[in-house]
């Protein structure tokens, strides 16, 4: 029994010693290359992305800007074109690559935003202006010129591209 009485503070002194201390990793060296680098690879892999997603679709006939966004027309219309300023009467549904809709136009209603001068999103408005009244499209919007690094702060997250059926329906000057 003493040699129990002599033990017992000797695995609490052993068990009760200094905790180790989680190892730290050490802190990235965040500068402009590898800022770059890290947007870099983000682009690539929005890239890979997309493009899986239009070889699933080859009746797409598809064409891209040099911004990036990819517009295939698959209804001509016959009216005219809008401009900088212009409003434009559109109906839209607006999903992710995953099929995951977001918005959507009611049925029977139009949204109208100002060409340009909108905070509607930059490939939507680049689209805009390649359209006439009449037209039909899907466009392919990568993030960068769609919600970017926020999303929405709603129904899209950060740096996802969007699938966008947008029909042009007029124009008011």
């Amino acid at each position: 029994m003493r040699r129990f009485i002599y033990i017992l503070p000797l695995f609490i002194l052993v068990g009760c010693g200094e905790e180790s201390k989680p190892e730290l990793k050490k802190p990235m060296n965040w500068n402009a290359q590898e800022s770059s680098k890290f947007n870099k690879s983000l682009a690539e892999k929005e890239a890979r992305d997309i493009q899986l997603f239009l070889e699933m679709r080859p009746d797409w006939d598809v064409r891209e800007t040099g911004s990036g966004l990819r517009i295939w027309k698959y209804k001509e219309g016959e009216g005219e074109s809008p401009i900088p300023g212009d409003i434009a009467k559109i109906e839209y549904k607006i999903s992710l690559l995953d099929g995951t809709e977001c918005y959507k136009t009611e049925e029977g209603y139009h949204e109208e935003v100002r060409v340009d001068k909108s905070d509607l999103e930059t490939g939507v408005q680049e689209a805009l202006k390649l359209m006439q009244v009449g037209d039909e499209a899907k466009l392919i919007v990568p993030s960068h010129i769609a919600h970017g690094l926020l999303g929405d702060l709603n129904k899209i997250p950060p740096l996802k591209s969007l699938v966008i059926d947008l029909k042009l329906t007029g124009i008011k000057k």
